[in-house]
């Protein structure tokens, strides 16, 4: 496990091909947009009307202009550890603010670990978990953070690749992850549930896109040689609406 910016906080460094690929038209359109359109469609409880948002991870901050579109938050707070991906995020972040589609929102950027976040209790609407839960290895502590800085009924959207994804060859050649932590769909369900979150299966999708095919990327299935059947196939995305329970 590589540790190159603390002692104290445990990671593993991304790839450069992975820290490149993040801000590719693919990443930002093929999965980021439709996790953060499936994601507002798996919540059944009513939203603030300017909800304020924690995107745990928020990496480039490729997601401030998608969820300042879909929210209309009145702020945004970007959370990572890893200092240049801030560096990027803060240009984002200032595009945001100079676009009249977005300006409403007010984003602010706070360097920490997902394990400790540095926000008051309390203090969210909604905490965004994009692809980053994968990335954490103290996942409990984490999970933990993203209950206590939301208020009461507030919504953790949660969007994760599983085991089945992350642990195919393509991934393992072009990316880093912390391996002993990945999970199935159903381990980081009940991880929510048990971390002090309520929701049903309205709230859960299961999406079986191409990119999150690894071993042929839906080829097999284009061509008609292959149909997953349900319930049968190896998930290898997670979608979940999660609400905090009192």
């Amino acid at each position: 496990m590589q540790n190159t910016e603390s002692s104290s906080v445990p990671f593993v460094a991304e790839t450069a091909f992975g820290v490149w690929f993040l801000r590719t038209h693919t990443w930002e359109h093929h999965v980021l947009r439709v996790a953060i359109n499936d994601l507002k469609g798996l919540i059944d409880a009513p939203l603030p009307a300017q909800p304020v948002i924690i995107d745990v991870g928020c990496g480039q901050g490729i997601s401030f202009r998608l969820l300042a579109q879909t929210f209309k938050p009145r702020r945004i707070v970007g959370i990572d550890f890893h200092e240049p991906s801030l560096a990027l995020a803060a240009r984002a972040a200032r595009a945001c603010e100079a676009d009249p589609d977005t300006a409403a929102t007010r984003i602010d950027l706070l360097h920490g670990d997902c394990a400790s976040l540095p926000l008051p209790d309390a203090s969210a609407d909604i905490v965004f978990c994009h692809q980053t839960f994968h990335h954490l290895v103290e996942q409990e502590r984490a999970l933990a953070e993203f209950r206590r800085v939301l208020k009461p009924g507030g919504v953790l959207l949660f969007a994760e690749s599983t085991d089945a994804y992350i642990k195919s060859w393509v991934i393992r050649l072009l990316f880093r992850h912390p391996m002993h932590v990945q999970k199935s769909a159903d381990g980081y369900l009940h991880m929510i549930r048990d971390g002090g979150f309520s929701f049903g299966p309205r709230n859960v999708s299961l999406p079986y896109l191409w990119w999150s095919r690894a071993k042929d990327f839906g080829l097999l299935e284009r061509i008609g040689l292959y149909t997953p059947k349900p319930g049968k196939r190896r998930e290898t995305l997670v979608n979940v609406a999660a609400t905090k329970t009192a």
